[in-house]
């Protein structure tokens, strides 16, 4: 079965926040956005993006693999919940590690939340609030044939899932939607190359600057985590014992007879 992905269009954004109210009401958000509207270069500009979690397949979900309480679950069709409030510890390791800066610790609640894709919507076949709402479709939840049937394929639009930080490569459930014929996104080197818009004399990057070159993990000696194979899924809460309802007088008893033995 094709998995629904999210879209998101930088270049239709146009910053009206519909998609940051419509996703307070997600019943699984109680009442708090999981979307950032993000100011592309606000001196110089109006363009918008929008940001959400990317929901990462490979390597899976490095946010729940970080966490020592396992509070961050992943369902079998590959959704990465936020942090259940039962188990996380607070250790905010998910912050330190997503590569686009989604997950946000709540300090009055104590405990890390972000995008889930609305899943009491989206388990279901409904589409998640915030792409409900757009009314530029920067934000479009479908399959990938659904996206490029849609006629966006004919406006030049080119989806991207594979991201680069430096040497570490990484791919995601969600795709950005490019113009260019770019199969991934260096986003080291992007930065590297960001200019300061109207300046012209732009200083030379700083990217580099008292940071070690990366290093394999089995160069370094470095254990790798490795995924299990079958991602984790939500937990249910346990069955409390029922016991049994107090006899009403006159009421038959369904024990069996006891038979009498001989002396």
């Amino acid at each position: 079965m094709a998995v629904k992905r999210m879209f998101l269009d930088p270049s239709r954004c146009i910053g009206c926040r519909a998609c940051v109210a419509a996703c307070r009401e997600c019943d699984t958000h109680k009442g708090q956005s999981m979307i950032y509207i993000d100011y592309i270069n606000r001196g110089n500009t109006v363009a918008t993006s929008p940001s959400l979690c990317m929901h990462c397949e490979q390597p899976l979900a490095p946010c729940a693999q970080v966490c020592p309480a396992q509070a961050i679950l992943v369902s079998p069709d590959g959704v990465v919940h936020q942090a259940d409030e039962s188990r996380c510890i607070n250790s905010r390791n998910c912050v330190y590690v997503c590569p686009f800066g989604i997950p946000k610790f709540d300090t009055s609640g104590n405990y890390m939340r972000k995008c889930n894709l609305c899943y009491d919507r989206a388990s279901i076949g409904k589409s998640p609030m915030c792409s409900s709402v757009c009314p530029t479709q920067a934000i479009f939840y479908g399959t990938y044939e659904e996206f490029m049937q849609a006629g966006r394929g004919d406006q030049g639009a080119k989806p991207v899932n594979v991201f680069y930080f430096g040497q570490q490569r990484l791919r995601t459930r969600n795709y950005v939607v490019m113009h260019e014929d770019d199969d991934a996104l260096d986003l080291m080197a992007l930065a590297a190359e960001a200019s300061l818009g109207a300046v012209a004399q732009t200083p030379p990057s700083t990217l580099g600057e008292e940071s070690a070159p990366w290093v394999d993990a089995d160069a370094a000696g470095i254990p790798e985590r490795v995924a299990p194979p079958r991602p984790w899924a939500p937990r249910t809460a346990p069955q409390a014992p029922t016991t049994p309802a107090p006899m009403q007088p006159g009421t038959p008893s369904t024990a069996p007879e006891r038979v009498p033995t001989a002396p």
